[in-house]
């Protein structure tokens, strides 16, 4: 009897503690409903308008950026497509160059007819080529006597020369071209400096009339 009496008590237990896990899920899934119906609200009409214009307007401004980058892009290309190929035609000009002045300091041609006939077909050739690139937009830069501009000139070496301002181009050891707006190569240069000893005196010059 008292066996039977445990085991009921215990079954009574087991099916009070069903009884309390099944309302508590049933409660968590009421509350969770709940939950999820505040979350999810309904969208009225005049929201669904303004979310969807919204889109639109992102889509419209979307598709502009690129058509922009795209137009941008083909004026590039048509600007300067033939950017690499105008860079390694000055080759061309830079070799005519070098061929010229070894000939001017050959000494068994010097003062001859020949040199002299050479030369000027030199200078034909040259002045055609010039003539060809700057009808595509590719000019040379004007180095000579200019301050230099590391946005044009690429700086080689320095001379002495009193005369100039410190800076001042004097040497153009390569032609730079741009190719209209665009840097096509800077051109290399000599600058002027003043020599040591004038500077010396430019400061003590500096350092006297400061104690005056």
């Amino acid at each position: 009897m008292e066996k039977d009496q445990k085991l009921n008590s215990e079954s009574e237990k087991i099916e009070i503690n069903e009884s309390q896990s099944k309302s508590t899920e049933e409660e968590t899934k009421k509350e969770s409903s709940a939950i999820d119906k505040d979350q999810i609200k309904e969208i009225t009409p005049d929201e669904k308008i303004i979310e969807l214009e919204d889109k639109i307007v992102r889509t419209f401004a979307e598709m502009e950026n690129q058509r922009r980058r795209f137009e941008k892009e083909k004026e590039d290309a048509f600007t300067y497509g033939g950017f690499t190929f105008a860079r390694e035609t000055l080759n061309l000009i830079d070799n005519l160059e070098r061929s010229k002045q070894i000939l001017e300091n050959d000494d068994t041609l010097k003062n001859t007819e020949v040199l002299k006939k050479t030369l000027e077909h030199f200078d034909i050739i040259n002045k055609d080529m010039t003539s060809i690139l700057s009808k595509n937009g590719i000019t040379p830069i004007d180095s000579i006597g200019k301050k230099l501009d590391p946005n044009l000139h690429q700086a080689m070496m320095e001379i002495n020369d009193d005369q100039k301002e410190s800076g001042t181009i004097i040497q153009e050891i390569q032609k730079g071209f741009m190719m209209k707006d665009r840097l096509l190569r800077p051109s290399l240069v000599g600058v002027s400096k003043k020599t040591e000893k004038n500077d010396n005196k430019s400061e003590e010059n500096k350092d006297n009339s400061d104690n005056l």
